[in-house]
């Protein structure tokens, strides 16, 4: 486990030194956000563009994570535990790419249709059956909704009018 620990550290410690846009703690095992980080990237985190937790174990990602990185444009969370999104993520400003593949989510996170800027959602690999497509259409910038391996309503991926100006993937087989 004290290799872990020293791992994340020495990525943070990098991102800081080196004044990097991007935050990589992919592969950490981590089951949260380290609280300490939070501190530790204080005198960057309005530079922090992108950051990867992808491939942890993360359960949840606090308010708080969301309210200090406000400059993201690039939140890669595939291949963890998470369920939901805290509801302040609706008020990301900049974020133009989610990755929520493979995670434990059986409801779309609907604060993301709050999102004016996102122009990627991936939320393939999850266990959700229905899409908010009516919300998902009044976002401006919106060109793809990846929904592949999800147990989706036949009929409601049916019933999505080929108006929708985004372009909404499916599996065939789900």
């Amino acid at each position: 486990m004290g290799e872990a620990v020293a791992n994340v550290a020495r990525r943070i410690n990098a991102t800081v030194e080196e004044q990097r846009d991007t935050l990589d703690l992919s592969d950490c095992k981590l089951i949260s956000f380290p609280e300490g980080v939070f501190k530790v990237l204080r005198s960057v985190k309005e530079n922090i563009q992108v950051i990867t937790l992808a491939n942890n174990e993360m359960k949840a990602l606090t308010s708080k994570f969301f309210t200090t990185f406000t400059q993201l444009r690039d939140l890669d969370l595939e291949g963890n535990a998470l369920s939901k999104l805290p509801d302040v993520a609706g008020g990301m400003e900049h974020l133009r790419s989610i990755n929520l593949a493979r995670n434990q989510f059986s409801i779309f996170p609907e604060s993301l249709t709050e999102i004016r800027t996102l122009e990627k959602i991936n939320l393939e690999g999850n266990k959700i059956t229905e899409v908010p497509v009516e919300k998902l259409s009044s976002m401006p910038a919106l060109l793809s909704v990846n929904m592949k391996s999800n147990p989706l309503d036949k009929d409601l991926v049916a019933s999505i009018p080929s108006s929708v100006k985004f372009e909404l993937l499916t599996s065939n087989e789900d």
